[in-house]
Parts: structure tokens; C-alpha cells; sequence
């Protein structure tokens, strides 16, 4: 009968909508049963389960439908200077200018080969969120326990896991024995958690949810029957998929303001033409000769080096970057870091060392400070300012014997680096008491465990029995559990005396407040004859022996880094998973600044994030500095609020919950040891030592490219500027152009990557890490900048156009050799010019004059190439270049003198203007 009543109940239509699901934490396990129509017992039948994988399918994760390779090609050429080049193409070849055309299309088509490559190397961390999912799951099914692929997975299948197993699905637990799990790659909280089958509140965040599994998280400990609630894209993991996938591709700074650029030269250049080809026709010209001059002045306006040279540069910047443990994902990431404002932090494994360590020890009337971070078995207990004497102290040796003898834990060292095998917390203990001389063998020796009682969520502790010397109960677990069952406290010289509860309770408010974790431990004198214990054994009149308190420490060179942060103007920000008080003082010892009560930082929690609309969200997230028990979504709104008011954001993180506000933020920066395969494909920038400081050298190394690419554009545009000034100058005066098209791509290539490249080896400047970041709104040309490229481009145009008609009207020179003069002008003076943009503010002296001989190499070339260009046949065929002889070589050089000693006036004097305004030199800023 019931298994017809089983059936019927089966064929009830099943509603398993996303957006129909309950909040399965708050329902009670039978209710939850209830509701997936399904026996804890019997499990779904295979024909049940077919059914609803045709309704939900497998459990799996949609993978993201991505650009084929031939549109990521093509979407190369969808630029506004790109349009132009290939309609230069198109018209040349028109005209029968056939090496033109070549010339331009090449100059095209490698550009568009560049930014096809960094595109290939997009984001995967949608596909490797799928493989996580990749497992064998035990499942019950018809009443038989199956093994099957987690793939086949469906809500209401029975599923059973124990230590060592990943939660295959999101899982209502409806059974428990003494479970923990690790959630840290998802909720970010360091220690495992325990968990249970009670239901909790609906509002609860997700690491308070203690009765569910979630998908691709560990069990450490432990074993558990649940129900499936959720499988693939409906699991908390397939959630922060698709916040991945709706995450957006932001543009950097630097890609933004080119953008803009690029606009605006667009509309100038097209203007220029219409005019100058509408003029050209009104005096007469051919229509073909008018087309040349217009092509001409496209292509001198367009800078047609500068994509090929920032990408050549940013590599740069990142094998730089790699020599200070930080390997860039994505090119655009070295200028971004040079911008960065704020930086959210996950707290785990980023500014702490993701290692438990015992820090306080309270025994015998005394509280220690207990020295050396992680599971290193290094360092020394203290009282005060002395090392302390064990000996003096009863109740301290045997508080560390029982942390180390009521332990199922072990902390072994593994090439080179100290691991725990089994709980953080109990690999804590057993560090603890190596620092004190007590060694496991030898007290286990003495101390052989006879029984033991494994810790259970309900009691809230863990016992073990020992025979040997003297039969002899240990006790561990919550200060709450292990108070109640004593009666009295063993002193420092052994004596037991009355338990003074509120002095406990106190000491364990203080160290609380300090975000750590505080267990208990007693102890009790057993019969000899004794054999095993039951929880009758551990209920009262045991003898409190002391407390020990743990943190997962902040790094020490983390703390340095954040000072060198917020030195530089950049807000540092945790967020994380973990408990508020926990992440207060973690953020208190670093040196975080931000709101704050009672002289402690405010930790807002996800909870409270919740009661917060948007708008509001911008003002806090600016005042607060610490966000704890953050979902993953809460983390995607955190970064969002602090782009709304223009921050440039640098996300850091390890683990799954990560993955969303890495790809969000402007630059994510994700671990290198600890962080998940998610975090990595997710990033822009990955730490090959996990460590937090290597942020900051990265962020210096970022500002020094940022400075050198303003270097370089400002010592690019005059070029454009001086050869589009001198062909409308020749429009003007009715001569014929003083340089051809393939003249003017002749100039703009080579000279940009032998001469403006060695601007990328520019040593950083004084005082880079002084400034504040540089406003995401600011214009790559400042107006004193653009000042000075008006000033370069019209001496450019003086010379150029100057000598060209001096060469032609006063020294008979022929065509060839003038519009080779005219060449070779503009090639000498970007030499000079180039000298003076190795700094844009300092003169000379400050910068060295030999800290980048880069540079004198690459006016060497250049001069070797231009040679050539003069004297070689070959290459006299190929340009309509001639020869020039010695006078008119000495000529060329004098304009270049004299270009140079006007700028280096001209930065003179603005220097020391901004000295006499800035209180201290050294915070003059390095460019603009």
C-alpha cells in the first residue's frame, strides 16, 4: 500500500522552477523531503529520476557561447583610425599607387593580428567552473545505495558523503555525524565549519546556512546524508557563473582615453580632408592629385605606431612585472594597476597567512603570548616580556598536553613548506605545544589513547581517554561546554581551587574581541581500569585546566604594503566571508582606515548589505573599510558602488566566491598557490607568492608604465601633428607635397618602434609612489601638454616646410632630394625631441643622463635606417629618395639643435614653477 501511495505521490506534477524554489535552509529536513516528493530512505526511482532530468537536464553548467575566431579577427578593423587607413587603402590602390597601398594594409593588418592575439587568451573560468562539477556521487536510488557520475545528479536524489568527498550538488543535509566542512574557495571563512540539520533563518547569508552542502566545497571531516535542492546553473556555484557572465568587460583608463582620442583625431582628420580635397578641386587640381594630398594628410594625422607600440610596451611592463611575482593575464592590467584607487581584499590566504595559529594561551592565573606565525613549529610562549618557565606552571603543561593528545590532527612538513593534515584548528594546538618541547611520540608514548569521544555539534567538544602512566580523561570544545562540566580550576603550582566563572568569561571577551577563536580544555582522573568512555564520564567535576585562543595572523609584510597603499592614495578594503569580529581586528592590526566606533573599525556585515539600496551603497562603501559575511554577490555590488563614483578597482581574491568581483573590477588579482582554477581565469593579474605586498611593487611597476606611455604619446603627437601641419602648409603655398604617403608611414613606423620604444626602459621616477592615483577622468594630455605638442608640431612645421622650400627655390635642389631632406628632418628632430620626453617635468640631470642608454641605442638605429633610406639603391627605388650631401645633413642637425633648446627652456621653466608651488620637490608629479 505504501508503495502505491509512493507512486501516486511521484506523479504529482513536481515544480522545480528556479525562481519557484524555496529558501531550503529554513525548512526543516522534512519538509524539505515534503517537497522533492522523496523518501530519505528509498531514494528516487531511475524512472523518477528520467523524468526529472528531462525537466531540469544534467548537472552540469551552461558554458558561455563565445565569438568565433574569424569575428574576433574581424572585429580588429571595427576602429574609427582603422576606417580611415583602409579607405587610404582602397583609394591608393584606386590611384594605381600600388607600394602605398601595400604599405598601409600592412601596417593594418598587424595591428589587427596584435589585438586578435590578446583576445585568443580570453577568460575561462566559466569552463573551469564546469570541471569542478566533473565527479562521482553516492547516491541512494530504489532503496540501494549506486555510484554514479554527479552529472546524472537530479533535485531529490539522495546523496551520502564523508571525509575527503566534495559536495556533488547543493545539499539539504536531513542526516549528520560530526560534520565539517571547508567552504573557504566559496564563503571565504577560514575555519571549517560545522554542520548540522536544523533549519536556520531565511535571511541568513550563505556561510550561516548550516544546514546545507554546497556544490564543489569539502568535507573534512565526518559524513552526512542530504537531498539534492539544486544541481548545475541553480547551485550557489552555477549561480556565481553566471555572474561571471554578466559581469562586464570593462575598459581600462588608458583604453578609454585612446578611445576618446581617437574619436576626436576621426572627426578633425575627416573635416581636414573634405576641406582640403573641396579646395584642391576649386583651384583646378586633378581629381587623382587631390586624392594623393588627402591621403597624404590621413595618413600623417594618424599615428599609425601608437597600437603596435602601447602593445608592445605593456609587454614589456609585464616581464618587469614578473620579475616582482606578478604575472599580468591581459596586457591592458599594467596600465590599469597604475590607476588603481581602492583595492578590495579578500582576507584569507591575501592579507593573512591562511595558517591557524594559537596566539594567547590563559593557565594557571597567567595569560601568555604565544610567538611565530603558520604551522612553522618555531617560536616561544612569553609571559610579558620574559620566556616563560613551563615548569613554574602545572596547569599550562598539561592545557598544552591536552591540546596536543585530544587531536586527530597532524602537521607535517612537505617540501619545504609546514601543512596540516586534517582540522586547521587542531593543527593550531599541535604547533602550539611543539613551540613548548612537547613532542607527540613521546607523550603518546607515555599516554596511549585507549578511547575517544569524536566531537559532536550537540555537545560541543571532543574527549579522549588515556592509559599508561596514570588513566587520565582529556577535554576540548567551546568555552560554554567545557565550563559547565567543570567544578574547579587547577592552579599554576597544581592545587585545584573553586571555578571563577566571570574571570574566564572575561579573558574569553577580551580575546574575542581580538577576533579569535577561543577553546577550552580540561581535564579528569580516570579509573586504571577503565577501558572506554561515554559522554557520562564528561559531564561534571572535570578540572578546568585553561583557554587557548587562535587567529589566522595578517601577514607582516602585508601590513607594510597596505602603509605603502594608503601612503600612495590608495584606499585598501576587506571583504570577506569570514565573521565580523574576526575581520575588525584582522583589519585593525594591518592598519585599514576607515569608519570607525568606539576607536574599532566598523565591520559591516552581508546581512546589513542586504537592507541597502544601491544608491547607498556608493557612500558606504567609500566610508567603510571592513564588509564580513559577504556572499559573492554582495561582493559584485560592493565593487560596482565603488565604480559608480569613478574609483578604479583592483579586486583581490582566491576562491570561487572571488570569480565575479575579479572579472568586474577593473583589474582582479587573483593567488598564485592558494587560489582556485576559477579565481585564475578569472583575473587579470595572478600572485605567483600569494602574497599582498607584491601588490604594491606591481602597482609601482604600473605606475611607471603609465608614465612611460604618456611619454611616449607625448612625444608621438607632435610627429602627426608637425606632418599634417606641413601638407596643409604646402595645400596653402600651392607647392607639391614635401613628403609622399610612404614617407610619412616610413617616419611613423620606424621611428616608433626604434625611437619612442626606448621610452619603455625609463628607470621610475622620484617619487612615483608619493602622488595620489591619477583621476580615471583625467585626459592623457594635460593643458600644459597639449601646449607643448602645439609648440613641437609648429617648429616641426617650420623646419620641415622651411628647409624643404629653401633646398627647392635657393639651392636647386631636385624634388627627390627635397622631399628626402623634408623626411629626414622630421626623423632628426623626434631624435631631439626624444631626448627631452625621457621626463617630462625634470630636466635632464635629475632623470641621469646615462640611465637609459636604450635610448642612444635607438637613435643610432634610426640614424644606421636613415642612412640607408639616403644611400642605398635599393631603397632610393623603392621611396623616391636621393642622396643629400654634407651641408644639407648640417643644416638638418642645426634645426634638431634648435628645437631641442627651445623645449628644454620651455620645461625650464615650468619646472621651476611647479617647484615654487609644490611645499617639497619630490612630490612633483612624473608626467603632465
Amino acid at each position: 500500500m505504501r508503495v502505491l501511495e509512493a507512486k501516486k505521490v511521484s506523479e504529482r506534477p513536481l515544480q522545480l522552477a528556479p525562481d519557484q524554489a524555496p529558501g531550503w535552509h529554513s525548512l526543516e529536513a522534512d519538509a524539505v523531503l515534503a517537497r522533492l516528493q522523496v523518501s530519505a530512505k528509498e531514494g528516487l526511482s531511475e524512472e523518477e529520476v528520467a523524468r526529472r532530468q528531462q525537466q531540469v537536464g544534467l548537472n552540469r553548467m551552461t558554458p558561455k557561447q563565445q565569438q568565433s575566431a574569424l569575428v574576433m579577427f574581424l572585429l580588429q578593423f571595427h576602429q574609427p583610425l582603422i576606417y580611415i587607413l583602409l579607405a587610404a587603402t582602397v583609394v591608393t590602390i584606386f590611384l594605381q599607387e600600388y607600394t602605398d597601398a601595400i604599405v598601409i594594409f600592412a601596417v593594418v593588418f598587424i595591428n589587427a593580428i596584435i589585438g586578435y592575439v590578446q583576445e585568443s587568451k580570453a577568460l575561462t573560468a566559466i569552463n573551469a567552473l564546469a570541471q569542478r562539477m566533473t565527479a562521482r556521487a553516492q547516491v541512494i536510488r530504489d532503496g540501494r545505495r549506486h555510484e554514479i557520475e554527479a552529472l546524472q545528479l537530479v533535485p531529490g536524489d539522495v546523496v551520502l558523503v564523508q571525509s575527503g568527498n566534495k559536495f556533488p550538488a547543493d545539499v539539504r543535509l536531513v542526516k549528520v555525524r560530526d560534520l565539517q566542512v571547508d567552504e573557504s574557495a566559496l564563503t571565504g571563512e577560514s575555519v571549517a565549519v560545522e554542520k548540522s540539520t536544523v533549519a536556520v533563518p531565511a535571511d541568513n547569508v550563505l556561510g550561516d546556512r548550516l544546514c546545507l552542502g554546497f556544490a564543489s566545497t569539502s568535507v573534512t571531516y565526518g559524513q552526512a546524508t542530504g537531498v539534492v535542492v539544486a544541481t548545475g546553473d541553480q547551485t550557489e556555484v552555477g549561480k556565481i557563473q553566471q555572474s561571471i557572465a554578466g559581469a562586464e568587460d570593462l575598459e581600462t583608463p588608458l583604453t578609454l582615453k585612446i578611445k576618446e582620442f581617437s574619436q576626436l583625431l576621426l572627426w578633425v582628420i575627416l573635416g581636414l580632408c573634405v576641406v582640403v580635397f573641396v579646395v584642391g578641386i576649386l583651384r583646378g587640381e586633378s581629381k587623382a592629385d587631390t586624392f594623393m594630398i588627402v591621403v597624404a594628410l590621413a595618413v600623417g594625422a594618424i599615428p599609425e605606431g601608437l597600437p603596435v607600440a602601447v602593445t608592445i610596451m605593456l609587454a614589456l611592463g609585464v616581464s618587469k612585472m614578473a620579475a616582482r611575482r606578478a604575472i599580468i593575464r591581459k596586457l591592458v592590467a599594467v596600465e590599469t594597476l597604475g590607476s588603481t584607487s581602492v583595492i578590495c581584499s579578500d582576507k584569507t590566504g591575501t592579507l593573512t597567512e591562511n595558517q591557524m595559529t594559537v596566539q594567547r594561551i590563559a593557565a594557571g592565573g597567567q595569560m601568555y603570548q604565544v610567538e611565530g606565525l603558520g604551522y612553522r613549529p618555531e617560536g616561544q610562549i612569553r609571559c610579558g616580556q620574559e620566556v616563560a618557565d613551563l615548569t613554574s606552571n602545572r596547569a599550562l603543561q598539561l592545557c598544552l598536553h591536552a591540546g596536543l593528545l585530544c587531536n586527530d590532527s597532524a602537521v607535517k612538513e612537505k617540501e619545504g613548506k609546514w601543512i596540516v593534515e586534517g582540522d586547521p584548528t587542531e593543527g593550531a594546538l599541535l604547533v602550539a605545544a611543539g613551540k613548548a618541547g612537547f613532542q607527540r611520540t613521546q607523550l603518546e608514548e607515555a599516554y596511549p589513547r585507549l578511547d575517544t569521544i569524536p566531537f559532536e555539534s550537540h555537545y560541543q567538544y571532543m574527549a579522549t581517554l588515556h592509559g599508561g602512566v596514570r588513566a587520565v580523561i582529556y577535554l576540548k570544545g567551546s568555552v560554554e561546554a567545557v565550563l559547565e562540566r567543570c567544578a574547579k580550576s587547577m592552579q599554576a603550582n597544581g592545587d585545584l581551587a573553586p571555578l571563577d566563572k566571570a574571570v574566564i568569561m572575561h579573558q574569553v571577551e577580551t580575546m574575542a574581541n581580538e577576533g579569535m577563536r577561543v577553546l577550552a580544555f580540561a581535564t579528569a582522573d580516570a579509573p586504571a581500569t577503565l577501558a572506554a568512555i561515554s559522554h557520562d564520564y564528561t559531564s561534571r567535576d572535570l578540572v578546568f585546566l585553561g583557554l587557548q585562543a587562535m587567529i589566522d595572523p595578517p601577514r607582516q609584510e602585508a601590513i607594510e604594503a597596505v602603509r605603502l597603499c594608503q601612503a600612495a592614495g590608495i584606499d585598501v578594503k576587506m571583504i570577506t566571508g569570514d565573521h565580523a569580529a574576526t575581520a575588525a581586528a584582522i583589519a585593525g592590526e594591518i592598519g585599514l582606515k576607515g569608519r570607525q566606533h568606539n576607536g574599532k573599525l566598523v565591520a559591516l556585515t552581508g546581512k546589513e548589505l542586504q537592507q541597502i539600496d544601491d544608491k547607498t551603497l556608493e557612500e558606504v562603501a567609500e566610508t567603510t573599510s571592513v564588509f564580513a559575511r559577504v556572499s559573492p554577490d554582495q561582493k559584485l555590488r560592493l565593487v560596482k558602488a565603488l565604480q559608480a563614483r569613478d574609483r578604479v578597482v583592483a579586486m583581490t581574491g582566491d576562491g570561487v566566491n572571488d570569480a565575479p568581483a575579479l572579472k568586474q573590477a577593473n583589474i582582479g588579482i587573483a593567488m598564485g598557490i592558494t587560489g582556485t582554477d576559477v579565481a585564475k581565469d578569472a583575473a587579470d593579474m595572478v600572485l605567483t607568492d600569494d602574497n599582498f605586498s607584491s601588490i604594491e611593487g606591481a602597482v609601482e611597476e604600473g605606475r611607471g608604465v603609465f608614465d612611460n606611455l604618456t611619454k611616449f604619446i607625448v612625444w608621438t603627437l607632435p610627429t602627426n601633428l608637425g606632418e599634417g601641419l606641413t601638407i596643409l602648409a604646402a595645400i596653402a603655398f600651392g607647392t607639391q607635397l614635401p613628403v609622399q604617403p610612404i614617407h610619412i608611414l616610413w617616419i611613423n613606423m620606424t621611428t616608433a618602434v626604434l625611437l619612442g620604444l626606448t621610452l619603455a626602459f625609463e628607470p621610475r621616477e622620484p617619487g612615483i609612489m608619493d602622488r595620489p592615483p591619477r583621476p580615471a577622468s583625467e585626459p592623457i594630455l594635460t593643458r600644459d601638454l597639449i601646449m607643448r605638442t602645439l609648440l613641437v608640431g609648429v617648429l616641426m612645421l617650420v623646419a620641415t616646410f622651411g628647409l624643404y622650400l629653401y633646398e627647392r627655390r635657393y639651392q636647386g635642389a631636385s624634388l627627390a632630394e627635397a622631399q628626402t631632406m623634408a623626411t629626414t628632418v622630421l626623423i632628426v628632430l623626434e631624435a631631439f625631441y626624444l631626448l627631452s620626453c625621457r621626463s617630462l617635468v625634470r630636466p635632464t640631470q635629475e632623470v641621469g643622463y646615462f640611465s637609459n642608454m636604450w635610448v642612444y641605442y635607438g637613435i643610432a638605429a634610426m640614424l644606421a635606417l636613415q642612412a640607408a633610406f639616403i644611400y642605398v639603391p635599393f631603397m632610393n627605388t623603392l621611396f623616391s629618395s636621393a642622396p643629400l650631401n654634407a651641408p644639407q645633413l648640417l643644416r638638418i642637425l642645426g634645426a634638431g639643435l634648435v628645437l631641442w633648446l627651445i623645449v628644454s627652456v620651455e620645461k625650464h621653466l615650468r619646472f621651476r614653477s611647479l617647484v615654487r608651488s609644490a611645499r617639497q620637490p619630490r612630490t612633483l608629479p612624473a608626467v603632465g
